[in-house]
């Protein structure tokens, strides 16, 4: 009986010992830290969204011919800073560039100006624009529209002594490729529209088709 007495003392007293070392949940402090996340996530966008300044304006999807009218498909919109010297076309005034017409060719990717715009201007006085067929192995690979290249002729395949006509005089003028159309026969010529002074087009003009395309940088 006597150590039946001695050990409920003890037993009474590691009960109290254990609910007092229970933690107690502070609800307020999870509360205000989840606030102060909160307001943290809305002070960054605001500041984020302050200091974006580009504006959503039209871009060029695809190829368009000078004169041709423009339709929804050829056109698209980013999101880019604006110069104030450029004065480049809203996409929220998309309904107002559909149906009108390019007054010059508009390469894929280009951002769009209104002075782009209205009858075809093109090409300028001065220049000209001619297409040229080249055989296969005359075309560089990597041309396409708005490539800075030299149009050459080339040495010609027949012996000069069979030819009873004498050989046009030799070309090579700057030019700048405005169309590209691949594979138009059988033989895999293709045909390159160029735009290059009035002069040097008459001279592409004469030389026939002997000529080759070289690829140079702006």
């Amino acid at each position: 009986m006597t150590v039946l007495a001695d050990q409920r003392p003890k037993a009474a007293g590691r009960a109290v010992l254990t609910g007092s070392a229970r933690p107690k949940r502070r609800w307020s402090l999870l509360v205000g830290g989840l606030l102060l996340v909160l307001l943290c996530a809305g002070v960054f966008a605001v500041v984020q969204l302050a200091g974006d300044a580009r504006v959503q304006v039209l871009a060029v999807a695809r190829p368009v011919a000078a004169g041709q009218i423009i339709s929804v498909d050829d056109l698209r919109v980013v999101g880019v800073v604006p110069d104030a010297s450029v004065q480049l076309v809203r996409a929220s005034a998309i309904s107002n560039v559909i149906g009108r017409t390019a007054s010059v060719p508009l390469a894929e990717g280009a951002l769009l100006a209104e002075s782009q715009l209205g009858p075809a201007a093109w090409p300028q006085s001065g220049q000209a624009v001619v297409a040229v067929a080249l055989k296969p192995g005359r075309l560089p690979a990597g041309l396409a529209v708005g490539s800075h290249a030299r149009i050459v002729t080339v040495a010609r395949e027949t012996p000069a002594e069979t030819s009873t006509t004498l050989p046009a005089a030799p070309v090579s003028v700057a030019a700048v490729v405005v169309g590209v159309t691949e594979g138009v026969d059988g033989a895999g010529t293709s045909v390159v529209s160029l735009l290059l002074a009035q002069d040097d087009a008459t001279k592409v003009a004469a030389a026939g088709s002997e000529l080759a395309l070289v690829l140079v940088s702006n």
